[in-house]
C-alpha cells in the first residue's frame, strides 16, 4: 500500500498537471470504486468541474475544485493514479477515466479494486471518509514525545501496531513503521506501556526524520512516474530493514529477522533494536 511518502510523491507530480484543467467527461468503468454518491450522480457532479489544487492528508488525496466542491480518494493497496495522453491504450484494470480539457486523461487503475472515491459538494460535511478522525501529520510540530506518550503510554499493544493507528499519527504503514522503529532502536514487539521517556523522545524525532527521508528519496520527474505506471518508488532499494529479513544489518551486521506483530510481518535487527536495561 502507498504510505504517506508515496502519496505525497503522487501529489507533487500530479498537481501541476491537473491544476486549471476542466473535467470534460467522466467514465465510470467500475462503480465499485465509487463510494459516494451513486455512480450516476458522481459522474454528473464531476463533469464541468475545474481543478484548483490537489492536497494530501495522511494517505488521502483531495482534488479541490474552483466551485468549492471536492473529490476525496484513497488508493488503498494497489491503486494507481496517472495523467496520460488520451490516445494511450488503457491498462486492463482501469476503473475510472476523467477526460481533461488539455487533451489528456486522469486514469484510476486498481488490480484489487480496494481504492475508493468520494465526491462532496461545497456545503456537504464529510462524515464518510475518515479524514476527520486522522491524527497528527508525522512532520507536524504537534507530534512530540509528550503527545505520543499521552496517547499511547498506557497501551498494552505493541508500538508496531499503534504506529499503524491512523487516529494517532496519519500516514504510517508497514514499511515506514519498520524503518522508524529501527532508526529509534525500538523493537516492534515492545509494548507501548514499557517505553521510557527517552524512547518516546527518540521516536518523535525519528518519525519525522524517516518520513521526510522517504519523501525526498522518492523524488522523481513526471516522466519517470508515468514510466513506472505510478507504482515504482525510488527509496525501496535504500530501506534498511523492511523486506530485508535474512540480510545483514547495515549498522551491526547481525542478520535482520522477521516476526508477525499484530497480524503484520515486521522486519527488525535483534541487536540494534534490543531492549536496553
Amino acid at each position: 500500500m502507498p504510505e504517506l511518502p508515496e502519496v505525497e510523491t503522487i501529489r507533487r507530480i500530479l498537481e501541476p498537471q491537473l491544476r486549471g484543467q476542466c473535467i470534460l467527461a467522466v467514465n465510470v468503468g467500475n462503480p465499485q470504486v465509487v463510494a459516494y454518491p451513486e455512480a450516476e450522480q458522481f459522474q454528473t457532479g464531476l463533469e464541468g468541474q475545474t481543478i484548483d489544487s490537489l492536497s494530501r492528508r495522511g494517505k488521502f488525496l483531495t482534488l479541490h475544485f474552483t466551485s468549492g466542491d471536492r473529490l476525496v480518494l484513497h488508493l488503498r493497496m494497489t491503486g494507481q493514479l496517472l495523467v496520460m495522453p488520451a490516445g494511450e491504450p488503457q491498462e486492463k484494470h482501469t476503473h475510472l477515466l476523467f477526460a481533461l480539457s488539455g487533451g489528456k486523461q486522469l486514469r484510476y487503475i486498481d488490480v484489487r479494486r480496494f481504492g475508493r472515491f468520494w465526491f462532496f459538494h461545497k456545503q456537504e460535511a464529510d462524515t464518510l471518509t475518515g479524514l476527520a478522525r486522522l491524527g497528527v501529520e508525522p512532520t507536524s510540530p504537534a507530534l512530540t514525545a509528550q503527545y505520543l506518550a499521552a496517547k499511547l503510554g498506557a497501551r498494552k499493544k505493541t508500538i508496531k501496531e499503534m504506529l499503524h493507528d491512523q487516529t494517532i499519527v496519519a500516514g504510517i504503514g508497514n514499511i515506514y513503521s519498520d524503518e522508524i522503529l529501527f532508526a529509534a532502536g525500538i523493537s516492534p514487539k515492545e509494548q507501548c506501556s514499557s517505553l521510557t521517556k527517552a524512547d518516546w523522545e527518540r521516536l518523535a524525532v525519528k518519525i519525522r526524520e524517516v518520513i521526510l527521508w522517504g519523501i525526498d528519496a522518492n523524488a522523481m520527474t513526471a516522466e519517470e512516474y508515468l514510466g513506472g505506471k505510478g507504482k515504482e518508488y525510488r527509496n525501496m532499494p535504500y530501506l534498511r530493514v523492511y523486506g530485508r529479513a535474512g540480510q545483514p544489518c547495515t549498522v551491526c551486521r547481525s542478520m535482520i529477522e522477521k516476526a508477525t506483530v499484530g497480524g503484520r510481518t515486521s522486519c527488525y535487527c535483534p541487536c540494534c533494536q534490543e531492549k536496553k536495561p
